[in-house]
């Protein structure tokens, strides 16, 4: 029998949960479809249930996540500000979540059969963020490195200037690692 690493999280303000990916599913599709009794159909789950999802969302958070409007051609609901920005977080930590899971270098460090020789240490000199990647320059001994990676992927390790790092180096690629 061959094991393998599953995770299932959700957003939470404390113990209490907002949003995890059924909650996240139904959001989707209620933006897609622009009516929760269609996204009803489209996830096949009854209306009642997903009322009572959208109520739980919005009692977690304290503000509304749909906009509805009755009668007319413009009928339907739709998805408030607030309802994106928990979708975009969200997405960001199962973007996160996913690239450590699927990643196999991370699970060779946790298992340390990383070798030193993929391994260089250096200081973190500068650090260029655009709305996707972050480009962490870093000066290894005699010469400067410089690491393109994900920037939720910076933002996670919460490195600054002057942190100390360890470039990784895989065949195609400089990944960053940062002890706590």
């Amino acid at each position: 029998m061959r094991s393998e690493v599953q995770a299932k999280f959700w957003l939470a303000d404390g113990e209490t949960p907002i949003i995890g990916q059924g909650k996240a599913d139904l959001l989707r599709a209620i933006d897609l479809e622009g009516s929760l009794n269609k996204a009803c159909e489209r996830l096949n789950i009854s209306y009642k249930h997903a009322w009572l999802q959208v109520k739980e969302i919005e009692e977690a958070i304290g503000e509304h996540v749909l906009a509805t409007k009755r009668g007319g051609k413009s009928q339907g609901s739709r998805l408030t500000p607030r309802a994106r920005e928990l979708l975009t977080e969200y997405d960001s930590y199962q973007n996160l979540l996913n690239e450590t899971l699927y990643d196999k270098t991370f699970w060779e460090l946790i298992g340390l059969k990383i070798t030193a020789r993929n391994q260089l240490k250096g200081i973190v000199t500068a650090i260029e963020e655009d709305q996707i990647t972050a480009k962490v320059k870093m000066h290894i001994e005699a010469a400067d490195l410089t690491a393109v990676i994900t920037r939720e992927a910076s933002e996670a390790l919460k490195i600054k200037e002057g942190d100390e790092v360890a470039a990784i180096i895989k065949a195609t690629e400089i990944m960053i690692g940062k002890e706590d």
